[in-house]
């Protein structure tokens, strides 16, 4: 069977059999936010079938985790149990590193006028 035709999960779900999450919804509101990779590519749906030998990365708290798909999960069980659907392929890296190069205001320095705002959305590429 090629890799598209063996069976899959929703990756909302075994993200939250995986216990990754506290609930689907949860976890659906984070690969619709951009911040999860399937396989090097960035998931804007929370449907995206995962398959065991898939590699994962995505925001947990105030780390990326990066792991490999090892199972699919048949509910969300006890925490030893959701350890078996993964294994972890490098240490979570802190976000802070990853957005060394993004801008910050001062904290405290009041809201920021239009053109500061403009100007940090440049800054951050969101324009």
């Amino acid at each position: 069977m090629s890799d598209e035709q063996q069976p899959g999960q929703r990756l909302d779900k075994w993200l939250w059999c995986a216990r990754f999450f506290k609930s689907r919804n949860l976890a659906g509101k984070e690969c619709r936010a951009g911040h999860v990779t399937l396989n090097g590519r960035t998931v804007d749906k929370p449907h995206r079938p995962v398959r065991p030998g898939d590699h994962l990365a995505f925001r947990d708290g105030r780390y990326v985790r990066r792991l490999r798909v090892l199972a699919l999960g048949e509910r969300r069980g006890p925490a030893p149990e959701a350890r078996t659907l993964f294994e972890e392929t490098a240490e979570p890296e802190p976000i802070d590193r990853l957005e060394r190069d993004v801008p910050k205001r001062p904290r405290g320095a009041g809201k920021p006028t239009r053109g500061q705002r403009r100007e940090l959305e440049r800054l951050k590429g969101k324009w």
